[in-house]
């Protein structure tokens, strides 16, 4: 067994026996608070049917149900009476509640996948475990009272809570591709900025207001996030619209016969999947896969189209002036000037080039070598090697090679906007 299936599969196993062990427990002890049980776990299920639309890379595609999942965990108070539900109670109410919420998209074949889920499991029982047993104990309000300090207490709590399913996911993400945990885990961090910083806000929020106001302040709390989910899911349709019309244009040259069928969208992902390998992330992959589907556009100003739309097999010249001309053509269909750069700069000897565009002349290059069989793929890598020396950066082709071991560009997944 590879040792990334062991990760995940340890991953899920642990996730498996906390759940267990957490309805083993309930199941045992019977429910404490069962109205607090059940208005927590609803808003954890309506968090995941609110789920629906959301695309497959988005960070967190159900952030009610997170949010509540966390204020539940971190809930000492209820209307000013102590609650007494602990840590298994907790993973059990929220495992309940997210099967419950999930199964409608299940049925439709959208259900989440395994990953998420076992994260949502582990790391809410890492912040009830943090909290509850000292909070039962009376050292929370001993120590902190009920005032500021306490507000941060639960503030830092989630904090630290998101930071381990950062480094959760990113493991996870890491075993399941073999790129750098490096960059994997600047991804996951810097996403915890955008709506990882709202989960957190509104679950102290949800947990701070419960515990004055009672059950009565949720559905007044949950409001914020909801219209915050449906604006990020706007964002994500229009970030969606955006990549499907350079998609379309990237397609141009294929229609127009100057490139291979597939051509385009071969070298994106591949660009991509070695963008990853050598530590690009965030907006950097998104600006690289952009311009990797664009990059063979200058071949619509020629009056003679390139035999097969080869281009690394013509002289460097003539490389540098269809590079050139892709580049004002990028640039007149208003996608972002970094696009155009690294369309236009492709060519360029490698030691002048920004580390996209000696992205995309490499992909690209192995792409026009190659052919079918092991053997030809195998040839062309061998020919970027003996180019090393000006055409193609060293550390470039290595990462291709790395990448290419692995099974290529195969689930390599969209960049998602940092």
């Amino acid at each position: 067994m590879r040792p990334g299936a062991v990760t995940v599969g340890s991953v899920r196993a642990a996730a498996l026996l906390l759940g267990l062990t957490g309805f083993a427990g309930t199941l045992w002890h019977g429910i404490d608070e069962p109205g607090n049980a059940l208005a927590f776990g609803a808003l954890v299920a309506l968090g995941e049917l609110a789920r629906g639309g959301a695309a497959p890379d988005d960070r967190e595609p159900a952030p009610l149900a997170t949010a509540g999942a966390l204020a539940y965990a971190l809930l000492g108070t209820s209307a000013g009476t102590a609650t007494t539900h602990g840590v298994l109670q907790t993973v059990a109410v929220v495992v309940a509640a997210g099967l419950a919420g999930i199964v409608p998209h299940i049925a439709r074949g959208r259900g989440p996948g395994l990953d998420r889920f076992a994260r949502r499991v582990l790391t809410v029982g890492f912040a009830a475990l943090c909290f509850q047993p000292l909070y039962n104990a009376g050292a929370v309000t001993q120590h902190l009272g009920r005032g500021p300090a306490y507000a941060l207490l639960l503030l830092l709590l989630l904090a630290l809570t998101a930071l381990c399913d950062a480094v959760l996911a990113a493991l996870v993400l890491r075993a399941r591709t073999g790129f750098p945990y490096g960059p994997l885990l600047r991804d996951e961090l810097r996403a915890l900025l955008g709506i990882g910083s709202a989960v957190c806000a509104t679950g102290t929020v949800m947990a701070l207001g419960v515990a004055a106001a009672g059950l009565w302040a949720l559905p007044v709390l949950a409001v914020p996030l909801l219209l915050t989910q449906v604006s990020f899911r706007r964002y994500a349709a229009v970030r969606t619209v955006n990549r499907q019309t350079i998609a379309s244009l990237a397609r141009a040259t294929e229609i127009a016969g100057c490139t291979p069928p597939g051509h385009a969208h071969r070298v994106a992902a591949l660009s991509t999947a070695v963008g990853r390998e050598l530590g690009l992330s965030g907006t950097e992959l998104t600006v690289l896969e952009h311009a990797a589907l664009m990059h063979d556009i200058g071949q619509l100003s020629l009056v003679d189209p390139v035999e097969g739309g080869a281009t690394a097999l013509l002289p460097a010249e003539e490389q540098r002036r269809i590079a050139r001309l892709g580049g004002e053509v990028v640039r007149r269909t208003g996608v972002p000037e970094a696009v155009a750069v690294v369309v236009e700069r492709q060519a360029d000897p490698y030691r002048e080039q920004p580390p996209a565009a000696r992205i995309v002349r490499a992909v690209n290059a192995y792409d026009d070598l190659t052919g079918d069989g092991a053997g030809a793929a195998l040839g062309a890598l061998e020919r970027l090697r003996l180019g090393t020396a000006r055409d193609y950066h060293p550390d470039v082709v290595e990462g291709l090679a790395r990448v290419l071991a692995r099974g290529g560009a195969a689930g390599v997944t969209p960049a998602v906007p940092g």
